[in-house]
């Protein structure tokens, strides 16, 4: 039995790859967590963990060095502890810079100091956004792309800086205190329970407050949608397959237009109304689809769920909640920070 530790693992993907590993039975798995976004306590998702599957749980702000402390040495670790959001970037970009960075740093120092075997980051296909854009790279989009940021005085812009931040610092930790070091790069993971932070969610939430005419913001920009048990067993294989140093793009191949989305999503809630074209947030890139042949090849990464199942999945989550919860406008996961933490 291995130890493994999961660094931000009340969170959506966190929690599934919690579940996904105390199930397959040959690991001790703890979440470390801030559960800011349950306010201060597990949910019943961390607290069924708990109950059913013996998942250990230790509550901090890891933001702060202290609280690294509490935690032993483990012989995996995923760290996944961020903020993200394209609503926080815009919002509070200088504490996206703040507790991310303090996140990142506080793990590499915790790690010089206590070690592992294995340690796997997780960053975005927004570090390479701004290469799509000035330079028209390739897409589908390989590992090997130069990251661009292409306007730093953009908040959109801050999240990937932090994450452009993990890559290298994990990387180069790892090769100096002899662990290995992974990087995945998730491509617009969804799935149920993934707060309402996200496309899918706003658009879940839009159509069930019968908003006529329906705006399509970006209706011409494409995206390939990752759903969220692919995302999780691509981050498994490639923490415990992948070659240390190596950086893995995680995500689908089946790229869409934001409008074949919206209106997949229409019909899903029965929606009969006109739909009219809108820009999109300011700095969101045209086309995102990433090349994933590196991972087939050297993890064995196959998503295997086809964008409109996995749509529909979350879909039929997301109006059973919001059925149940009418008057909400934002949910369970989503308490912005406010002001300085930590």
């Amino acid at each position: 039995m291995k130890d493994v530790l999961i660094l931000g693992g009340a969170g959506f993907i966190g929690s599934n790859i919690a579940r996904t590993l105390s199930m397959r039975g040959d690991a001790r798995v703890t979440i470390a967590d801030n559960f800011r976004r349950t306010g201060g306590r597990p949910d019943e998702v961390v607290a069924s963990l708990q109950a059913d599957h013996g998942v250990k749980v230790i509550s901090g702000d890891f933001t702060a060095a202290a609280a690294y402390d509490t935690l032993p040495r483990f012989d995996d670790v995923y760290m996944l502890a961020s903020v993200v959001g394209v609503d926080y970037v815009n919002s509070m970009p200088d504490q996206i810079i703040r507790m991310n960075t303090a996140l990142i740093l506080n793990t590499l120092e915790w790690l010089r100091d206590k070690g592992c075997a294995r340690a796997l980051f997780t960053s975005t296909s927004e570090c390479y956004a701004g290469t799509v854009e000035s330079f028209h790279c390739e897409v589908p989009t390989p590992e090997t792309v130069p990251l661009t940021v292409s306007d730093v005085s953009h908040p959109r812009f801050t999240y990937a800086i932090t994450k452009m931040l993990g890559e290298s610092g994990f990387i180069h930790y790892g090769a100096r205190l002899g662990f290995d070091s992974v990087i995945v790069r998730y491509h617009n993971v969804y799935g149920p329970r993934m707060g309402f932070k996200h496309v899918i969610p706003h658009l879940a939430q839009r159509f069930a407050n019968s908003e006529s005419p329906f705006k399509i913001y970006g209706h011409d920009q494409t995206r390939a949608f990752n759903y969220i048990d692919d995302a999780v067993a691509g981050t498994i294989a490639a923490l415990e397959k992948g070659r240390s140093g190596e950086i893995y793009h995680i995500g689908d191949t089946d790229e869409i237009t934001i409008e074949t989305l919206v209106r997949h999503v229409g019909d899903l809630f029965g929606y009969r109304g006109e739909y009219e074209n809108a820009p999109t947030y300011p700095g969101s890139v045209s086309r995102r689809c990433p090349d994933i042949s590196k991972a087939r090849e050297q993890i064995g990464y196959t998503p295997n769920t086809e964008w409109r199942d996995g749509v529909e999945r979350t879909i039929t989550w997301y109006r059973e909640y919001l059925a149940r919860n009418p008057a909400l406008t934002e949910s369970f996961y989503d308490n912005a920070p406010k002001g300085r933490r930590g």
